[in-house]
This record gives C-alpha cells, structure tokens and sequence, in this order.
C-alpha cells in the first residue's frame, strides 16, 4: 500500500476536497483506499505557537560561548 500525504478541506457539506496534485496522483482507474482524518484543535495550534519559541529559547540558553567551537567542524 503507498501513503500520500497533503493537506485537504472539509467542505460545509461534509465532503473532503482534494487539491488537484492529489487528485491526478489517484487518478486512473477505481482503486480501494484507506482514509485516515487528523484534525489539528485550535487548543493544540495555539499551544504550539506558545511554547515552541519558549522550548527554542531555553534549549538555546544551554550552550555558552565556548561551545561555539564545536559550529565549524
């Protein structure tokens, strides 16, 4: 079984909405497929874009000027 991965619509009436570089990869004939859905909370989006330059920041606080050494082997 091969996997595409892209990023799609649900349109008000329920239907999923293909953008067309997906729509002429399964294109041909009548093929059986496996549809998995992840839908991204706006909870989860807005906690990413939170701590993310938080987690960034002190990952970066851990290393001090000496260790700049190590950026050009």
């Amino acid at each position: 079984m091969k996997a595409y991965e892209f990023a799609g619509e649900v349109t008000a009436e329920g239907q999923l909405k293909l953008p067309s570089s997906a729509r002429s990869q399964l294109a041909g004939h009548p093929q059986r497929v496996r549809v998995i859905v992840l839908v991204e909370e706006v909870a989860e989006a807005e906690a990413a874009a939170t701590w993310q330059p938080l987690a960034t920041e002190q990952f970066l606080a851990g290393y001090s000027p000496e260790d700049a050494i190590y950026d050009s082997l």
